[in-house]
């Protein structure tokens, strides 16, 4: 089932524990949860969602709040995968459009360092191999996940729909748990839970209102 705003909010899950100590949502019932969700190769993830969730952190690490990282891969299964996130937590090394575009804007050190480190606990999202059989009732179910409202477009947006979406499953080498039991939208994303579990937000991109939610939540 997926998450929606209001419900109680599940564990995210995991593949393994790259960084600090193995937690999880339910460990941390009475404290604001922030969970940054982000792919290595995504060049924006590391220009904005990362570091404002950063800023999270240096701002509420003596509250009530705790700040994950979680990465994910919905997509470039080659370059996100859990040895480049590895390689990232432990040398601050970067690969692929994460790279190019941060060498473009000068914002590396060393040739290909980030220049910030992560602080909090990251784990990779727990990734299992996608369905290889596929039908119009899979293409379907896939669709009314996403889009409730599917009925009401017209029929040629309708078959457009359904191509793009059979084109996406096809090329779908893995389903990530997290991403997808969240219904979240791309990265950089970022889940919110409040003291008592529920989850209040899930943000897309950039937001620069982070420290404001974290703060609201806490003053509830």
């Amino acid at each position: 089932m997926q998450v929606k705003i209001g419900d109680k909010a599940p564990n995210i899950g995991v593949g393994e524990w790259v960084q600090g100590l193995p937690t999880n949502i339910d460990k941390n019932y009475g404290k604001v949860i922030l969970v940054e969700v982000f792919q290595v190769n995504c060049p924006g993830c590391f220009i904005y969602g990362i570091p404002e969730s950063i800023e999270v952190y240096n701002k509420f690490k003596r509250e009530d709040v705790i700040v994950l990282g979680l990465a994910t891969a919905f997509e470039d299964y080659d370059k996100n995968t859990l040895e480049n996130l590895k390689l990232l937590l432990t040398s601050g090394k970067v690969i692929g459009d994460t790279y190019n575009t941060l060498k473009q804007q000068g914002q590396l050190y060393d040739i290909d360092k980030l220049t910030y480190k992560i602080p909090f606990p990251v784990a990779i999202d727990n990734l299992k191999k996608s369905e290889t059989f596929l039908n119009e009732d899979k293409v379907l179910d896939f669709i009314y996940e996403n889009i409730p409202d599917f009925d009401k477009f017209p029929v040629n947006d309708q078959s457009t729909i359904k191509q793009r979406v059979l084109e996406y499953l096809k090329n779908k080498k893995f389903s990530a748990e997290t991403f997808e039991r969240y219904s979240l939208q791309g990265t950089p994303s970022t889940i919110i839970v409040d003291k008592q579990g529920i989850l209040r937000y899930k943000l897309f991109g950039y937001t620069a209102s982070l420290s404001r939610i974290v703060q609201g939540l806490l003053n509830e």
